[in-house]
């Protein structure tokens, strides 16, 4: 093998990275989730993605998984992937870095040789920060564009490959370069571009990244919004609009709002990174995606009785994922609950913590006892009874 490579945090970032490193290398994965770890070791994946779980069947990948690491595993590792969660804080404006940061403390206590690659979403400046506290480490950050659901795959045919390192220190650049090769190595893709740049900018990339991809969103769910008040035709608009090569023909299927793992905090952390330089349209995103919350609540609500029922078909963000977290459909659900009583069909959850809503496991019986039928992605189970749904869902695709 060619490296010996700890991968902390095994969510889709950190556990596409150890399959696409496994297959060259030595890869321990290190999780706190006692039952993410017994699963990984019976080659079942957590995460809801096909390409994850085809590569833990292949049973050829030297990947192991353990809960506590031992000094001696950290110290005589090549590389250190750090890919634990990083929350945004509401309160203090900021992404939450505390297991970015304990993580490093540890690495620092044991003196660890190795590289460090960062590849939670952090903060612009956060890396070089913690390069001055820990001067005994070597850190490098590399970003993440990953689809949740298409984890892996987005890691096999990379849009690009990017390395952040100190450009003051020439011997950071050599183990940038060698790191992405390893990524490289990892890829079916042939041909990657490669960027290997100031940790700042790669930092600032991957924010930037996001909050373009979430105005997107945004912008298309604005033209919708306009389509519904004037009765107009969105999926004519939006054909016309995505057939001139500069708008292209991606990111444009109107939903009932931007949501996931990614889209609502980088959004969120940008925006504080705008902090004292003028701006307008980073704060209009964040601000826009509520907005269309609120209309489509609205809309809901002018389309209702009081004594109707409102049904939330999942509480999933987009198809193909088992992702709830920060739904655009809560934030409706919310809103709606004030006023109407709210049914929920979620196969994979029993209850629900907002007051006027109820969990209905049943496909059948929730169909039957619903007036309204919001479903932010339209399935076929919902074909027999198309009359009761409202969907912006054009396009039949994330």
């Amino acid at each position: 093998m060619d490296k010996k490579i700890i991968v902390f945090g095994l969510g889709y970032v950190g556990l596409s990275n150890a399959l696409l490193l496994a297959q060259k290398n030595n890869v321990t994965g290190i999780e706190i989730n006692s039952d993410k770890v017994n699963l990984l070791n019976k080659k079942i994946s957590p995460i809801k993605d096909n390409k994850i779980t085809e590569y833990l069947e292949k049973g050829n990948l030297n990947f192991c998984v353990k809960q506590l690491e031992s000094k001696e595993d950290v110290k005589n590792a090549d590389y250190i992937i750090i890919a634990t969660p990083t929350n945004f804080d509401e309160d203090k404006n900021y992404f939450d870095t505390s297991s970015v940061d304990e993580i490093l403390e540890k690495l620092s206590e044991n003196a660890v040789k190795g590289v460090i690659v960062i590849k939670s979403t952090i903060p612009i400046g956060y890396t070089k920060k913690v390069e001055k506290k820990f001067q005994n480490l070597t850190i490098l950050f590399s970003p993440e564009f990953l689809r949740e659901g298409r984890a892996l795959e987005d890691n096999l045919y990379p849009s690009r490959i990017i390395v952040g390192y100190d450009i003051n220190n020439k011997e950071e650049y050599v183990k940038a370069c060698d790191f992405a090769n390893l990524l490289k190595e990892g890829a079916l893709k042939q041909d990657i571009l490669t960027l290997i740049m100031n940790i700042e900018e790669a930092e600032s990339v991957k924010l930037f990244s996001n909050t373009y991809l979430a105005m997107r969103v945004a912008y298309f769910n604005e033209v919708d919004d306009y389509a519904i008040k004037h009765n107009l035709n969105t999926k004519d608009i939006i054909k016309g609009m995505c057939a001139d090569s500069r708008i292209g023909d991606f990111y444009n299927n109107p939903s009932f709002g931007y949501g996931g793992y990614c889209f609502p905090k980088d959004t969120k952390q940008l925006k504080a990174n705008y902090s004292g330089v003028p701006n307008s349209l980073i704060d209009s995103i964040v601000e826009s995606n509520m907005i269309r919350k609120e209309f489509i609540a609205k809309t809901i609500l002018e389309k209702t009785l009081s004594t109707d029922k409102v049904g939330i078909y999942r509480l999933l963000m987009k198809s193909n994922s088992d992702n709830c977290r920060s739904s655009a459909i809560y934030d409706i659900i919310k809103i709606l609950a004030k006023e109407r009583e709210i049914i929920i069909y979620e196969p994979n959850i029993t209850e629900i913590s907002i007051e006027n809503c109820k969990i209905e496991t049943d496909l059948t019986k929730f169909k039957e006892n619903v007036n309204i039928i919001l479903a932010n992605r339209y399935n076929i189970c919902l074909d027999d009874v198309k009359n009761k749904i409202f969907t912006r869902d054009i396009f039949g695709r994330d």
